[in-house]
């Protein structure tokens, strides 16, 4: 049976019931994986410590924004700043 949306989720419910966020995990890996090394993935998902650390160190020089980048596209269970699932 599928949760409909309401107040408290206005995009809906994952499959284990968890509200669904209103940014796209395909949109943070993508801008993780071209401006990554500005954090500007973890910025739009409201990581905003991790993404000033991200610009500090050019992305981990562009190892940790790259692993980054494909995290966010294949997993899950990556969350924005209000521990919503982000949609995918």
């Amino acid at each position: 049976m599928t949760v409909p949306a309401g107040p408290a989720a206005p995009f809906g419910y994952d499959p284990q019931g968890r509200p669904y966020s209103d940014k796209s995990k395909i949109v943070a890996g993508i801008l993780q994986l071209f401006l990554g090394t500005l954090g500007i993935g973890r910025f739009y998902v409201g990581s905003v410590g991790v993404g000033i650390a991200q610009l500090l160190t050019c992305g981990g020089l562009g190892f940790w924004a790259l692993i980054d980048g494909i995290i966010y596209l294949v997993s899950n269970d990556r969350t924005d700043k209000e521990g919503r699932v982000l949609r995918g």
